[in-house]
This record gives structure tokens, sequence and C-alpha cells, in this order.
């Protein structure tokens, strides 16, 4: 019997996905720890993630705080990321009355 693999997207979006359940925001380095995966191809699937066709995900990033910097991280910035689903909704504005209508993307917490 054939096993499908997941694609690295779907396991780091679930990873993401977790860690906001928990409120928890993770570096590059931690992610890579956590799914084998290179921090740059991690960087570049959260990229992906922000696509309407991946998911349309809000990918924010924050600088970390100095006290927590982890062993082996401590020069330079470290940046530390989380996503947050978001919805896509119709605008019922004056828009709609002159017969246009644009999709908007609104953040769920």
């Amino acid at each position: 019997m054939r096993v499908a693999r997941r694609r690295q997207r779907d396991v780091l979006c679930d990873v993401m996905l977790s860690a906001r359940q928990c409120e928890t925001w993770l570096t590059l380095e931690e992610l890579s720890k956590l799914t084998h995966y290179p921090p740059a191809s991690i960087s570049a699937q959260l990229r992906h993630l922000r696509k309407p066709e991946y998911g349309g995900f809000a990918v924010e990033k924050r600088q970390r705080a100095a006290g927590r910097t982890l062993r082996g991280e401590d020069f330079g910035t470290i940046w530390e990321y989380q996503i947050k689903r978001t919805v896509r909704r119709k605008f019922a504005a004056a828009r709609v009355r002159r017969g246009e209508s644009e999709n908007s993307l609104q953040q769920v917490a």
C-alpha cells in the first residue's frame, strides 16, 4: 500500500496553527528543529501560505525580545513568526450599489 507524503507546506501550516492555539511565536530555527526542514525553505513556505491558493494566511513577524534568545542565536536580530487564518467576505458598501463587487480579507483571531 502506498502512503501519500505530506507536503512541506502542509506540515509547516499544521505546526504554525498549533503554535497559534498555544499563543506561541516560533523562529525559523525552532521551526527547522520541529519539522526537520531547512530555515530557508521554511521562509519560502511562509511566503506561500500568504497566497490565496494556499490558504491566504496572515503571516505575522516580530522581533524576539532579547531575554528570550536561544543558545547559539545570540547575535543579530531574531525574528519570530505566527500565522492567522483570514476569511474572505464581500463588501456591502457603495461599490455594490454601483454594480461592482470586491473581495477583501478580514483577519480572524
